[in-house]
């Protein structure tokens, strides 16, 4: 039996690169996927409906199951209409996949207030309206096993210097997920992050010495399918222990991220008299701090401290 026999799923952004590679392994294991994708530029100009057509096209000439979507997940109007097209057609929606995205890289000095609000428009309102109609959906019906899959980034995770609209909004889906993954565990859902990597139209505009893997758009290992397997075991019923984390998919290794914790802590017992805190900050968390920066190394995180 398929992996996903019988789950409905949407894939937005899915009209080509990663998006596309996830839909395609999905309908191949069974699903039943809503192709999303206003087929625009990199840069979020034009439009064409041809790139989800493609992908719907190849999905059924495979024996899959697929349906098309023009909406732009930036309209909160469409975000509805998309989940409700999901039930009308399939009967139900079991897991989102969250990856349409743009890019409008710049150095923060040089972006224009535009170029930040179109980003964040898509990547950050775009899964906040998809999530949000999901997850009424999954409210009301309590049907259990389901999943909301959202796309970030090692450009917010690590900070990408000419990206600060891309990372944040990335860094915002991560929080964005975290609050999903705490409010709607009691409905059967769960809500979990990809940070993928892969050769795409997107790592290919990144200039070369700012990228970070020299690997060119037609190796192997850096093809978007290989984004996709981790995707489909998240959109399957098997995934239920897994809630509110961020798995990296890149080439032939997936791996898990750590959720942000406390690695240092300093612990008075009054009001902090302000010369003593300085001197407590920088001789407990300078340590942990200055070899990390100069190595990139994880310093071992010891038990608190009090003062």
């Amino acid at each position: 039996m398929a992996r996903l026999e019988n789950r409905v799923c949407i894939v937005t952004g899915a009209g080509r690169g990663i998006g596309a590679a996830v839909a395609r392994l999905l309908a191949s294991e069974g699903a039943k996927v809503v192709v999303n994708d206003i087929g625009v530029n990199l840069d979020g100009s034009g439009g064409g409906q041809g790139p989800a057509e493609e992908t719907v096209a190849e999905i059924r000439r495979d024996g899959g199951t697929a349906s098309v979507n023009f909406g732009s997940v930036t309209d909160h109007a469409a975000a509805e209409r998309l989940v409700h097209q999901a039930i009308q057609e399939y009967g139900k929606l079991d897991v989102l996949v969250n990856v349409a995205g743009i890019l409008r890289d710049r150095m923060i000095f040089n972006m224009s207030e535009q170029e930040w609000d179109d980003v964040i428009a898509v990547h950050l309102k775009g899964t906040y309206n998809t999530c949000k109609f999901a997850a009424q959906y999954f409210h009301d019906t309590r049907g259990g096993d389901y999943r909301l899959i959202n796309f970030t980034s090692v450009s917010g995770l690590h900070g990408a210097p000419g990206q600060p609209n891309y990372a944040a909004a990335k860094m915002g889906i991560v929080g964005l997920t975290y609050s999903c993954a705490n409010a709607l565990a009691r409905y059967g859902v769960t809500a979990n992050c990809i940070s993928p990597g892969a050769a795409t139209r997107m790592t290919e505009s990144v200039p070369t010495e700012r990228r970070r893997s020299p690997a060119s758009a037609d190796s192997q290992e850096r093809a978007p399918d290989n984004v996709a397997p981790a995707v489909a075991y998240l959109a399957s019923t098997r995934s239920g222990w897994i809630n509110g984390r961020i798995l990296h998919a890149s080439g032939y290794q997936i791996s898990l991220y750590s959720n942000p914790e406390p690695i240092r802590v300093i612990q008075g017992t009054e009001p902090w008299e302000l010369d003593r805190a300085f001197e407590l900050i920088e001789r407990t968390f300078r340590p942990a701090v200055e070899p990390a920066n100069r190595y990139g190394a994880k310093p071992q995180r010891p038990a608190a401290a009090s003062y």
